[in-house]
């Protein structure tokens, strides 16, 4: 079997047992039907009329740029990637330092992407004027700024080592450099997942640990009654960015920590808040980060597995302007090939997530046996968050991440009613 029909028979094993371990931790029904059937789903009846109208409104003047944003990106991947162009400037930029094959693959990737971050960053600022115009950005340009070159300079640096990996293997190992990288891009989404957390959140946010108070001991003993110690609880300074309100746990072992956004603490009562922490402890408690993992080390050794037969294609090759895989001139296309895999992977992603989301708010109605609490927490996220109550059925297919605000609220319906509550 030639090498090529090998990287394509791996990758086709490997989506298969992403599709397995999909199908097999995703909790699919979750309750069952109620006396009287289930809750119907009334975006109509969560909000005022006033609400509607605004989070609707901010939702059609974000939602196109959002939209042409993402097909720009492609179309310049694309041309970076299908044609000479990305070729010439991966040559272009190492020349100055000899152009050597790493130069060309560090400096090639970086100016690729910069590139690519730089024509769809004016539709980046009317999405941060439309915030600031709907009051729930409340960062200063030069905030915004440094978030956009903090977040351009971490992705671009992580993305030209590991296509340097990938190149050097490549010129290596012509033959089997894909299952090697698909090894290593496995094990790359593990240490990712337990780095995160260490290392590119204190990018961007400042944590201090909340003060002594009745919330803080409450959260601490909500999370022993979950079976989930955690070595701190943190507040972090979202309010410096925005007005949305959060909560999250984060981290591994000792690591481990309940993260709390300042803004949630100024504007919910501490039933609520204890109530979001629940929802967060139930990640924890079914190990969807770990899933998640799982899911995300397989489907990238499958992504690797299937580049490494794309990349065994002469005719896809030739337009890009590359002899190989070794060939430093293939970043665009390889670039442009991880964009498309990305956006197609995308609506798996988000329907799993929203399972596991639906599953998370299930945990915290049966944690804290407070149904009232948390619809009326639904409720203040969906407005502070100016949620759209009620999305295309298509857009929400495919990039929403959670259940709507409607839907959770009439599974606590559902919930409520089985519990005679």
């Amino acid at each position: 079997m030639s090498a090529r029909r090998l990287a394509l028979l791996a990758a086709l094993v490997l989506g298969a047992a992403v599709a397995v371990v999909i199908v097999v931790a995703t909790p699919w029904d979750l309750l069952p039907t109620p006396p009287g059937g289930r809750t119907p789903v009334d975006p109509t009846a969560t909000f005022t009329p006033a609400q509607v109208d605004r989070a609707e409104s901010f939702a059609a003047a974000l939602r196109p740029a959002s939209l042409v944003s993402l097909l720009l990106s492609l179309v310049v991947a694309g041309l970076f990637g299908l044609t000479r162009a990305g070729a010439a400037i991966v040559r272009a930029v190492a020349r100055p330092l000899g152009g050597g094959w790493v130069w060309q693959v560090l400096l090639g990737s970086i100016a690729l992407l910069v590139l690519g971050r730089l024509v769809t960053l004016p539709l980046s600022a009317y999405g941060e004027v439309v915030r600031h115009r709907y009051g729930l950005s409340t960062r200063g340009w030069g905030l915004w700024a440094r978030d956009v070159a903090t977040s351009t300079a971490i992705n671009a640096g992580l993305t030209a080592l590991t296509l340097l990996a990938v190149v050097a293997l490549a010129r290596r190992a012509p033959r089997t450099w894909w299952a090697w990288a698909a090894g290593g891009a496995a094990a790359l989404v593990l240490v990712g997942s337990f780095l995160y957390p260490l290392v590119i959140e204190p990018a961007f946010n400042r944590f201090e640990s909340m003060p002594a108070s009745a919330l803080r001991t409450d959260l601490l003993t909500l999370a022993e009654r979950n079976g989930t110690p955690v070595d701190d609880v943190l507040v972090a300074d979202a309010s410096r960015r925005t007005t949305a309100l959060n909560a999250y746990v984060s981290g591994f072992g000792s690591t481990r920590r309940i993260v709390i956004y300042d803004t949630l603490l100024n504007q919910l009562p501490d039933d609520e808040v204890e109530s979001i922490v629940a929802h967060e402890l139930g990640h924890v408690s079914a190990d969807d980060v770990l899933t998640g993992t799982l899911i995300g080390a397989l489907g990238a050794a499958a992504g690797v597995a299937l580049l490494g037969w794309l990349l065994g294609w002469t005719a896809l090759l030739r337009r890009a302007g590359a002899d190989g895989p070794g060939d430093p001139r293939a970043v665009g296309l390889v670039l442009f090939l991880i964009a498309v895999g990305t956006l197609l992977s995308t609506p798996v992603q988000n329907g799993v997530s929203r399972q596991l989301e639906a599953r998370a708010d299930l945990h915290a109605l049966d944690l804290t046996e407070d149904p009232a609490a948390f619809a009326d927490v639904q409720r203040k996220l969906g407005v502070a968050n100016l949620s759209d109550p009620d999305p295309p059925a298509l857009w929400q297919w495919i990039f929403g991440t959670h259940p709507t605000t409607a839907q959770r609220i009439a599974f606590v319906g559902d919930w409520a009613a089985l519990h005679d509550r």
